[in-house]
């Protein structure tokens, strides 16, 4: 199976290097190029590829404003100029990155952990415009930044208009509304509680009988979620055999 990329990054000569590399690797398709964010967008948008070669600085936008920018990331291999210390901050999942000038063998060694995700995944590509649980999203919030599993996360909570997003020991902003979020959520996993909250069933512990017909959900990191009256009926014909 051919893995499709994309390129996106404003040097057209490491444009040209990422291109000769990837001609030495008959299993990558390379679905097409951009120069900047706007354009690596709609780019992304038409061909929706399995992996994207990503620059992190670029002018006008750079890239952590286009991981912003998209509902569902690709499997993402950075490339910089910078060493590991310039992008610390960046508490990422995003599978690898690149040190330009770009070296043969590790870009192998990325394509490798590349091809190890998408063989480990069960990538069966979505044909709808739903997520699935291994569908990946970005997170910005303040100088930290994600790159998390659908699957990952354990429950949505909305703080004004934007959504909380729990997942391991974190909870960031998501600027997106609630609605927004279930919208795309795969919904054989992932319950409305009530109108503040969504659950990833895989990660409720117990559930406990309430006041006047509501159920408490008792979540695997410790947080209890109460489920409305309305959903309480609906949770328990969803979850019965």
């Amino acid at each position: 199976m051919k893995i499709r990329a994309v390129i996106v990054e404003d040097s057209r000569l490491a444009r040209n290097e990422l291109k000769e590399l990837i001609k030495k690797h008959e299993e990558i398709e390379l679905a097409g190029e951009a120069e900047n964010v706007d354009m690596g967008f709609e780019l992304i948008q038409k061909m929706n590829p399995d992996l994207l070669f990503l620059d992190i600085n670029m002018p006008e936008k750079d890239g952590f404003e286009l991981l912003e920018m998209l509902d569902e990331v690709p499997i993402t291999v950075f490339t910089t100029a910078f060493d590991e210390y310039a992008i610390k901050s960046f508490e990422y999942n995003a599978l690898d990155y690149l040190l330009k000038p770009i070296n043969e063998k590790r870009f192998a060694m990325a394509l490798e952990k590349v091809k190890l995700q998408i063989n480990g995944g069960e990538e069966e590509k979505v044909t709808t415009e739903k997520l699935s649980e291994k569908s990946q999203i970005f997170i910005k919030d303040g100088e930290a930044c994600w790159l998390v599993k659908i699957g990952d996360i354990s429950h949505f909570e909305i703080v004004g208009n934007y959504t909380r997003v729990f997942f391991e020991e974190k909870k960031p902003l998501l600027y997106k509304s609630l609605n927004q979020v279930e919208e795309k959520l795969p919904k054989q996993s992932f319950f409305r509680a009530n109108r503040q909250q969504i659950v990833n069933t895989n990660f409720i512990e117990n559930v406990v009988p309430w006041f006047n017909g509501k159920l408490k959900l008792q979540m695997k990191n410790g947080d209890e979620i109460e489920v409305s009256r309305r959903q309480s009926y609906i949770f328990k014909d969803k979850m019965s055999l």
